[in-house]
């Protein structure tokens, strides 16, 4: 029934354009407004903190040529004054054409729902990174209380995508800033989050820009050391062959370290995490399942 589905993931689900629609038969003309580009200022909170200045370029001379041809929108902060809810690239752009004015939709919309455009608006991009990606959705959890699965329906990517996106947060700080400049790939950040020990992580995402690993070959020697530290721990029997299997996809479900035991009679499941985030983020997907 639709009355059970939480008030949160409908608005999610409804995107950018329920709040915000586009230049149509919804938008009156009359309705757009030409605003100085003087007495407008960018969200500081703006998920987005980097914009290709190549794409700038050739946008601002597509608008230098025939102007912008989508609407910014902007919340009215004092008189005269305004703030970008939608459209920052267009602002930025046009400063750098030299225009004087911008198209604008003047809407007053709280605070809290423009960080929420704001955070959906970037996620439907196709150019954001790899740990962009992860801080927004780690920002709509954090601020909005909202479930991985919610987010997945709103931006219209996979739970286990945004899941294993998160977990890239958990990696080692200088690790995190070798996937955001793209020394290394999303994908070597999954693999190197076998690593428990931070140290061992830098020190073979180091090996990855120096050598040119790929990806599985990362994935194997993560598997060497995840498994030379647990031999080191116990002498136990060699465990079957669909013991293993199970804990290795539920390792990768998880992003972390899964060990499974058991006797004649019964067995345990056994998921390591480092901090309370990681927790969470496990918690949060067992729940989800169910």
């Amino acid at each position: 029934m639709e009355d059970n589905i939480p008030k949160r993931s409908k608005r999610l689900g409804r995107g950018l354009s329920a709040l915000i629609p586009e230049i149509s038969e919804e938008v009156d003309k009359k309705d757009i407004k030409q605003i100085k580009l003087s007495s407008i200022r960018p969200n500081k909170n703006q998920p987005r903190k980097e914009f290709n200045e190549e794409g700038l370029k050739a946008l601002s001379e597509s608008i230098r040529r025939v102007g912008v041809l989508q609407p910014i929108v902007l919340k009215p902060t004092n008189k005269d004054n305004y703030m970008i809810i939608a459209g920052e690239r267009r602002y930025r752009a046009s400063l750098i054409a030299g225009k004087e004015e911008i198209p604008a939709i003047i809407k007053d919309i709280p605070v809290k729902d423009i960080m929420e455009i704001a955070l959906i608006e970037n996620l439907q991009r196709e150019d954001l990174n790899a740990i962009e990606e992860a801080l927004a959705y780690k920002s709509l959890i954090d601020s909005y209380k909202v479930t991985q699965e919610e987010i997945s329906e709103a931006v219209g990517k996979s739970r286990p995508h945004i899941a294993n996106t998160i977990r890239l947060l958990h990696l080692q700080k200088k690790v995190i800033d070798m996937i955001e400049s793209g020394g290394i790939t999303p994908g070597h950040g999954k693999a190197l989050l076998r690593i428990e020990n931070e140290s061992k992580q830098l020190e073979l995402a180091n090996r990855i820009v120096q050598e040119g690993l790929s990806v599985r070959a990362v994935e194997e020697i993560a598997k060497k050391i995840s498994e030379n530290k647990e031999s080191k721990k116990s002498d136990k029997k060699t465990k079957d062959i669909y013991i293993l299997d199970a804990e290795e996809r539920l390792s990768n479900i998880f992003g972390t370290k899964v060990n499974i035991s058991r006797n004649k009679k019964k067995g345990k499941i056994e998921i390591t995490y480092n901090n309370e985030d990681e927790l969470n983020d496990i918690i949060s997907m067992i729940m989800e399942e169910n």
